[in-house]
This record gives structure tokens, C-alpha cells and sequence, in this order.
């Protein structure tokens, strides 16, 4: 049984040409469906309220182009748009969004205790939204007694693919509520380049996220295959910096162009042929949704966060850290235009899920579970 997101629980590199037959399976951007899939959540009505005050807590700063701070970032501009007032700052109590709110929304068991702890003792009945990252699922909640005891005191357990669920304990299961990451597609036609088979790899410098596997497995490629690796991250470890440098030196298929801003980092996508994935732990990849939303088709480490997302039976997989074995998916996916066409129509039919309308519509979803709270007139009386 599938079990994935349609489940309701620096500059550009140099070119080289790729097989004309490609370009023929490279899937159109889906169009908007008036509803998403009939595994979204159905509309309810929303209690009489007025604005919740929410506050958003990220261990990221609130600008920073890392997942936590993009996150933080779109549920804020979706929870305003749902007519909410929200602030989101680093820890609760800071500055102008320290004050009394509705609802606080925890990016990061661990990371975040502090001001989780900090709003249950001033608040022990309010409503709490904890976020769980792949780090909280496949690793701190198995050890960490304060991102067991974050699980404990929330009232929500968020995760971002409906397989999260199996990492928590039965007691813990009924307070998680999924919500889909979401992306807007690039405006414009962002047609793969001429004469190169270009794969994007969008991923910071860090261990987790094993930056050079997709490089590694292209020096696997036999000399006629036109596979480049375009890999697009910032530097988190400084070590991995002078390795990325000495791979553009040593293997002429990668190219490393750094942290690019957003919206270049989208028409990177949009154009490219694959998007490969290599991490060790996801809770559920914002770029994997990202790809989806661009139409372009996946390859990806076989790990719960991907599956969760793409399904069980998704052919795009290799074994985590199995080099050979992403070589192998490269190449097939560049020279059989059936596999390709695979990949891109499973990818396809999960596109209404990765809709801004429904990551919002299941926000709006879980804020009606709230009380009737009072108005803002009535709360400044």
C-alpha cells in the first residue's frame, strides 16, 4: 500500500547536451485543482472568533534561509492570511513577540525547550503546537528526556508526512496533526538547459544531509553520460567548505554555487531534470515538496521522512550512503525515458498536496480544535 503525501494520515555551470527524449518526459507544471485530492481534510466551519495571537518560536533566526527559519516563514505569512496576528522570534519572551498569545507553535522539541518550558509554567493550560523535525523524530526523542518531556506537554504534535507518526509512542499518536509543506512554483517556462542532464542538490554543508554523495556518484557515470550536478547550500560545517572546493577541482560533472537566494534557488529546480536527495534523517523535506510543486521528478535516500512523503513503493530510492546504487538511478533515469516518465508522473499526482491552500486549509483545520477565544476590542478591555 502507498503511503505517502496523497495519504490522509554564484553562477550556473557549463552545459553539455542531453538525450532529446528527455526533454519529451519532462513533466508540465500540474495545473490548480479547485480542491486538493480527497485526502485532505474537509472544510469545517471555524468557530466565532476573533484574531488568535500566535507566536511562531524557531531555533533559526527568523530570516535565515535554513529549513526551521523558511518554515516559520510561510506559516506566518499563512496563519495572517488566515486573519491571525503571529510573531516569530528565536525564544519565547523575546522582544515584541514575548508578550501573552493564544497559541504558541514550537519549531524543534529539543532545540526549543526552553521556551516551551518557559510558556507552560506561565501558561499551563494554553494550547501548544510542537513541531517535530527529522532530528526530534529519528533521533532526540529516543534519548533526550526534554524533547520527551516537550511530546508531553503539547497539545499538538505537528509533523510534515503522515509516516512520523510511527516514531512516537501510542499515547503521543493522537495529538499529531500533519500539515504538507507547501511551495509556489516559479513564474515563467524554466526549460532544462541544452546539452546537459542537470541534477540539483539542494543542501547545506552538514553531515546529516551528506552533501557529496550525488558528486561521488557521478564520477561513477561512464564518460558519454551528460549528468552535472549543480548542488546549491550554505556552509554550516566550515570543514565541508574546502571539500566542495576540492570536488569542482577533481570531478568536472559538480558544481557547488553556495546559498543562493530563494527564488534563484527555485528556477535552479524548476529547470533541472532531477532533484536528488541524499540525507540521512528528514522529517520531511521542505525540498521535496519543493520539487513537486516545480515538476521536477525525485531521487532520493530511502529514509521514513522521503517515504513518508513519496510513498512506499516510489522507484526513485537508493539505500542511504549506497553510492553505486544513486549512480545507477542517475543513469537510468538519464538514458530510460519510460523510468523517467515514472518518476515524473508519481511526482505529478502528488502535486495538489504541496498546494499553499491546503497547507493553510489544514492550519485553518487545526485552529478551529481552539476554543472560542474572545476578540481583540474585548481582550484590550
Amino acid at each position: 500500500m502507498r503511503r505517502g503525501l496523497h495519504d490522509a494520515t554564484p553562477r550556473e555551470d557549463s552545459r553539455v547536451s542531453a538525450p532529446t527524449h528527455q526533454r519529451e518526459h519532462r513533466p508540465a507544471r500540474p495545473a490548480r485543482p479547485d480542491r486538493p485530492s480527497a485526502a485532505s481534510p474537509p472544510d469545517v466551519p471555524r468557530a466565532q472568533r476573533g484574531p488568535l495571537r500566535v507566536t511562531i518560536v524557531t531555533p533559526a533566526p527568523p530570516t535565515s534561509r535554513k529549513g526551521n527559519g523558511v518554515t516559520s516563514r510561510r506559516w506566518a505569512r499563512l496563519l495572517r492570511e488566515l486573519g491571525h496576528q503571529v510573531s516569530v522570534v528565536e525564544g519565547y519572551g523575546e522582544r515584541d513577540g514575548g508578550g501573552p498569545c493564544d497559541l504558541l507553535v514550537a519549531l524543534h522539541a529539543r532545540r526549543s525547550h526552553d521556551s516551551i518550558a518557559r510558556f507552560r509554567r506561565e501558561r499551563p493550560d494554553a494550547p501548544l503546537a510542537v513541531a517535530l523535525t527529522g532530528t526530534d523524530l529519528y533521533g532526540d526523542i529516543r534519548s533526550d528526556p526534554l524533547a520527551r518531556q516537550a511530546l508531553e506537554w503539547a497539545t499538538w504534535l505537528i509533523t510534515l508526512q503522515p509516516a512520523g507518526v510511527d516514531e512516537l509512542a501510542a499515547h503521543l499518536r493522537e495529538k499529531v496533526r500533519v500539515i504538507y509543506q507547501s511551495c509556489v512554483a516559479p513564474p515563467g517556462d524554466h526549460a532544462p538547459r541544452r546539452g546537459v542532464y542537470e541534477v540539483c542538490v539542494m543542501g547545506h554543508l552538514r553531515a546529516v544531509k551528506d552533501p557529496f554523495r550525488t558528486a561521488a556518484a557521478a564520477r561513477l557515470l561512464p564518460p558519454e553520460s551528460s549528468v552535472r550536478v549543480l548542488h546549491l547550500g550554505g556552509i554550516i560545517d566550515a570543514a565541508m567548505e574546502r571539500q566542495a572546493r576540492d570536488e569542482m577541482v577533481a570531478n568536472p560533472r559538480y558544481r557547488w554555487v553556495g546559498d543562493l537566494p530563494r527564488w534563484r534557488a527555485l528556477r535552479v529546480l524548476a529547470r533541472s531534470r532531477l532533484l536528488a536527495l541524499t540525507s540521512v534523517m528528514e522529517g520531511g523535506a521542505n525540498v521535496v515538496t519543493e520539487a513537486i510543486a516545480c515538476g521536477t521528478p525525485v531521487v532520493s535516500s530511502r529514509i521514513p521522512g522521503s517515504v513518508g512523503l513519496l510513498g512506499e513503493d516510489y522507484p526513485g530510492y537508493f539505500p542511504t550512503g549506497d553510492t553505486k546504487a544513486l549512480a545507477a538511478l542517475l543513469r537510468r533515469a538519464e538514458t530510460d525515458s519510460g523510468f523517467y516518465a515514472t518518476l515524473a508522473d508519481r511526482c505529478r499526482a502528488l502535486a495538489p498536496l504541496a498546494e499553499p491552500d491546503e497547507e493553510r486549509r489544514r492550519w485553518a483545520r487545526l485552529l478551529d480544535e481552539l476554543p472560542a477565544a474572545p476578540s481583540a476590542a474585548g481582550r484590550a478591555a
